[in-house]
């Protein structure tokens, strides 16, 4: 056995059993809500057992990818956006305390408006294709990466900034060398909890107007009142969040390479 194989195998045993326990769990809710559906004879359209739900999925499971692609493509692209924009944003309120504080109340006032409220008004302006799903999304990641984001990029203290000046550093070089990596693991505790609205920013624009996506099935099985069809576009959606969660980690974990950082792991 190679090297690189007898390193990977124990990794991969540790990875098993840390995730054993959740298996687990989940194993034993789905068991015990087939057992409860079966025993109690609950009507289908009440609440479907798990068994029905997975026939349901592969029945229609070209339907099902073809509108998560579309949620999933529009989530990502809005997580992308926003994120971006928030550590940009973050970049300016380090360099400019002026701006901060007369852009800092706007970026607060955008987060206080239901997305739901501004989600119909983007459907009018953008139309009904991605745009204003990835708009929402963007909106939806926005404010809690540019909180971690200028907090973090203020982490460093002043003994580093001094000596780094001492040096001869520049400030672009002082902003690449210190601060950025003193924010990184900042951003990325926000972008792991951004990855989830993302989703649910999308599926909430998907339910004011969309020709295409999760939230569109989820509205029109509730028309229908198709239950197994409901839960069937929320395990969907609930798995592809997961993913895009678990993108993040990966992302972070390649990024965060120092030894302090992989220690607070």
């Amino acid at each position: 056995m190679r090297p690189e194989q007898s390193a990977f195998m124990p990794r991969f045993a540790s990875q098993l059993r840390s995730s054993a326990p959740a298996f687990a769990l989940f194993l034993s809710v789905g068991v015990a809500w087939e057992l409860i559906v079966r025993t109690f004879n609950i009507a289908t359209y009440l609440l479907p057992a798990p068994s029905a739900i997975l026939t349901k999925m592969i029945e229609a499971r070209a339907m099902l990818f073809q509108n998560l692609v579309s949620t999933m493509a529009a989530s990502m692209a809005g997580f992308l956006i926003g994120t971006l924009l928030a550590i940009l944003t973050a970049v300016v309120f380090l360099y400019s305390r002026t701006l901060e504080r007369a852009l800092f109340p706007w970026a607060l006032i955008i987060k206080a408006v239901p997305i739901l409220a501004i989600a119909p008004l983007l459907t009018i302006w953008l139309g009904f294709g991605l745009a204003p799903k990835i708009a929402i999304s963007a909106i939806a990641c926005y404010f809690p990466v540019l909180v971690n984001a200028a907090k973090g990029l203020r982490t460093v203290g002043r003994p580093a900034m001094e000596f780094l000046a001492i040096v001869g550093a520049s400030k672009r070089q002082s902003f690449f060398h210190a601060r950025w990596f003193a924010a990184l693991p900042y951003i990325f505790a926000a972008a792991k909890i951004s990855s989830s609205t993302a989703v649910i920013g999308a599926i909430v624009a998907e339910f004011t107007g969309a020709n295409l996506g999760i939230g569109t099935v989820i509205v029109t099985a509730g028309y229908q009142q198709d239950t197994t069809m409901l839960f069937s576009a929320i395990v969907i959606s609930s798995i592809a969040t997961i993913i895009l969660f678990y993108i993040v980690v990966l992302a972070e974990k390649l990024c965060l390479y120092w030894p302090e950082a992989q220690a607070e792991d």
